[in-house]
């Protein structure tokens, strides 16, 4: 059995079990042994409390390590070990060696008990499905540098990965993976549109919406497979393989509906693109920075003074917005301001809208577009004509009139602003805005890979004729098994680390 075992083994693995069975060194844990976790929870820095949470069978044992309840009231035994899910007001210890106490601070403790046995109907308290402590302290610097550095000198603790109490959640079975990420984009919401996106994920509306539609496929799978196993028996009614074909046409219908979203959920997350541009000095710049209520960038008399694409994110009508302020267009021989120019042209060519500012006495004076920008501008652009302080009459050409897509302002006395900042959120919010009654179902750029694979299994099972239903079987076995990785019901290896590494640590 050992020269079996042996290959497996390194060299440094044989030595130290060698040494081990000869009682020359002491037992140290592996990292791998320290499978119970810790970490702050809660963002660094100055504030009220911070959260610090541990994670793992050695809970209990940190709490009797650390954990000096003020009253032994909520205690249970003579232990003086915790009730789940009650706060304790205690004080937070370190143990020396000699068994002599410094208090590190003055807070909050709660403890969450893990999952029961087996044979137990009872549900287990803790996220993570482990025995889970949760220490509030007072969130300084100091403070928390001081506790994280007594947990780190006990044994079998370890500091949490990127997103490993989450993970440990997923592994446990508490969430599953679109639940996991719905976590992760509820964390980082910005706007309230992000918000409702990652709380559908989250809350598992989203992921019934799928499991439905991967319910579907298999439902028209066991038709098929009816035909395999039983396609000589007389019971098996006609018309079953044209009766699966009708469910499956239905079912690419609305899976390729979702694709042709025009990536709605995919830009709430990472925001919608919106570059303004222009011809030098029309008040680009002047723009960027009323809408960001701040300096961002430089604004001069001078033309060209803007050379590359700023950016900055931003809240308008709930959505999530990344407005670039761009170089001003126009011919020029400055070899710098020629590579500003044309990385504005990419930068309007790859934003989801395009806002065009315009000096509304120079559209007088020429009478309509500025020949520079002209070949940008297309039939969804934007229009702001600005500077309506410095002219009387109204527009006299039509060619700038688009309903409920150009305005006319004064950047410097702020005339017209409200009435702009009001009709750009209602078009952002017709092509973007989520609705309970037509969420997203994509949301990140693996579910799209997963429904785009569904479909094309789904065609080929539409190709595939009558007289192969064993081949027919499996393209929609595959077509299941896409769905069902979007939420984790396969197998989901691959994609695991790509989820949870993007999580903070101690969440």
């Amino acid at each position: 059995m050992l020269s079996a075992l042996r290959p497996a083994l390194t060299s440094d693995s044989c030595r130290r079990i060698a040494l081990l069975t000869r009682g020359l060194v002491s037992l140290t844990r592996s990292p791998a042994e320290n499978e119970t976790i810790y970490a702050l929870s809660t963002p660094p820095g100055k504030g009220g409390v911070a959260v610090v949470r541990v994670s793992g069978p050695e809970a209990e044992a940190v709490w009797r390590r650390v954990v000096r309840p003020v009253s032994a009231r909520n205690t249970k035994g003579n232990e003086g070990m915790p009730r789940s899910r009650v706060m304790h007001r205690c004080s937070v210890v370190e143990t020396d060696a000699d068994g002599t106490e410094e208090m590190l601070d003055d807070g909050l403790a709660v403890f969450f008990q893990g999952a029961p046995p087996i044979l137990s109907t009872t549900a287990p308290y803790s996220f993570t499905t482990e025995p889970t402590l949760e220490l509030h302290i007072h969130s300084s610097p100091a403070t928390i540098r001081r506790v994280l550095s007594a947990f780190s000198r006990l044994p079998g603790l370890r500091p949490a990965e990127r997103g490993e109490f989450t993970k440990r959640a997923y592994v446990a079975g508490r969430i599953n993976l679109l639940q996991a990420e719905g976590l992760r984009d509820l964390i980082e919401a910005e706007t309230e549109t992000q918000r409702k996106v990652a709380w559908g994920n989250f809350s598992g509306s989203v992921g019934a919406r799928l499991e439905q539609l991967r319910r579907q496929i298999v439902s028209a799978l066991a038709m098929v497979e009816a035909l395999i196993d039983f396609g000589e028996d007389e019971e098996i009614e006609e018309g079953v393989y044209e009766g699966a074909r009708q469910r499956v046409e239905i079912l690419r219908q609305n899976i390729s509906a979702h694709l042709n979203d025009n990536r709605r959920g995919e830009l709430m997350r990472s925001g919608i693109k919106l570059s303004i541009f222009g011809p030098p000095n029309a008040g680009k710049s002047s723009l960027m920075n009323y809408l960001a209520q701040r300096e961002a960038a430089i604004v001069a008399p001078v033309p060209g003074t803007t050379r590359d694409v700023l950016e900055t994110s931003l809240d308008i009508g709930g959505l999530p917005v990344r407005v670039q302020d761009t170089a001003g267009i126009r011919h020029t021989e400055d070899l710098v301001e020629k590579i500003g120019i044309e990385r504005a042209q990419k930068a309007i060519q790859e934003a989801d809208v395009s806002l065009c500012v315009l000096s509304l006495p120079d559209v007088i004076k020429d009478g309509g577009l500025p020949p520079s920008v002209k070949a940008l501008v297309t039939s969804d652009t934007l229009i702001l004509l600005n500077k309506k302080d410095l002219v009387q009459a109204e527009l006299g050409s039509d060619s700038m009139e688009r309903e409920g897509k150009s305005w006319i302002v004064s950047l410097t006395t702020g005339v017209g602003m409200s009435s702009f900042l009001e009709g750009l959120g209602n078009v952002l919010n017709q092509c973007y805005d989520i609705h309970a009654d037509c969420a997203p179902l994509v949301t990140q750029s693996r579910h799209r890979v997963h429904l785009h694979n569904a479909v094309m299994y789904l065609d080929a099972f539409l190709q595939t004729p009558s007289d192969d239903v064993v081949i027919a079987a499996e393209e929609l076995r595959y077509a299941a098994q896409e769905v069902g990785k979007i939420t984790g019901r396969v197998g989901v290896e691959d994609v695991l680390d790509a989820v949870f590494r993007e999580f903070c640590i101690g969440k």
